[in-house]
């Protein structure tokens, strides 16, 4: 958790318009990172985000993040799907237009398997793009993390905490102290409208 690299933590407050939104620092292992995630998280600190230039096991749970919900879009939509399209091969053989061919019955579950199959895929398909899409609120074409200055490093070799602001529990003052502390370096408050 100690800071291995010779040079001070920098803090930088570049100039900018609007309010700090966030203050974002930089780590240089992914241990200084898990650590520093738990003890702003002990600090009361909850909207947390961390970007890495690679996944790092384990830090899900220490920002106390849930499981996902897609899985569950998804599996309601694939069975949404085996259901539609048993219900448009039953209606359309035999209700809507029953033909007798060579004494085949008008409907067989048998014979619906492909479209049953490939009907349920496509449901699910779409539940997993537009369902991610929108649980990650995307498309967003600009973000207020990338006014951070040290952004870039997280896909190099960087790994950066944004501590966001919320609500009234937000002491920009306070939380660059905390993350110098646990060996962050180019700390900086970030603003919306920079």
């Amino acid at each position: 958790m100690a800071n291995t690299h010779a040079s001070a933590p920098a803090i930088v407050q570049p100039s900018a318009q609007g309010k700090p939104w966030a203050v974002a620092t930089t780590f240089y292992s992914t241990s200084d990172l898990l650590d520093a995630i738990r003890t702003v998280r002990k600090k009361g600190y909850r909207k947390l985000d961390a970007f890495t230039p690679f996944p790092i096991h384990g830090i899900d749970d220490a920002m106390g993040e849930s499981r996902s919900k897609l899985g569950y879009l998804i599996a309601c939509c694939g069975i949404t799907g085996i259901v539609t399209a048993q219900l448009l091969m039953y209606w359309t053989g035999a209700v809507d237009y029953p033909v007798l061919v060579g004494g085949k019955p008008l409907y067989a579950v048998e014979f619906t398997v492909p479209i049953t199959f490939e009907l349920m895929v496509l449901f699910s398909a779409f539940a997993a793009v537009f369902g991610m899409l929108a649980f990650n609120g995307l498309p967003r074409f600009n973000h207020p993390v990338f006014n951070y200055s040290g952004y870039h490093r997280a896909t190099d070799d960087g790994f950066v905490l944004v501590v966001e602001r919320d609500g009234n529990h937000f002491e920009p003052a306070a939380i660059v102290e905390l993350l110098n502390e646990l060996g962050g370096e180019t700390t900086e408050i970030v603003h919306e409208d920079a």
